[in-house]
């Protein structure tokens, strides 16, 4: 199994920037795909953004595209979401999450971070 440990919320004006990271360890990562999802207080864990590790295909949540960036550093063994012109609906608990046969479906997604609070004000 993988383990993911995500950092870098904060609190952040909104039109501001963010960048989340997720460091995996513990197996090889290149079957995955790792996602990002977020978390309201009061709503459903939601999709944000996944990519590929084996060739950093991508793919996005309709509400973050153009805004939003998924990247990944082998070396580090880590994935990032850069967060650009963030509104105040961005305001969620975000967690990095490891799947071998989903792009998109937390259910699907073996592996889980322990989330990290991202809070922008307007």
């Amino acid at each position: 199994q993988v383990q993911l440990v995500a950092s870098g919320g904060g609190l952040v004006q909104a039109g501001g920037s963010l960048r989340l990271s997720c460091a995996a360890s513990g197996r090889t990562f290149s079957s995955y795909v790792m996602g990002w999802f977020r978390q309201a207080p009061g709503k459903e864990r939601e999709f944000v953004a996944s990519i590929r590790w084996s060739d950093d295909s991508t793919y996005y949540a309709d509400s973050v595209k153009g805004r939003f960036i998924i990247s990944r550093d082998n070396a580090k063994n880590t994935v990032y979401l850069q967060m650009n012109s963030l509104k105040s609906e961005d305001t969620a608990v975000y967690y990095c999450a490891a799947s071998m046969s989903s792009w998109s479906q937390p259910r699907n997604f073996e592996s889980w971070g322990q989330g990290t609070q991202v809070t922008v004000s307007s």
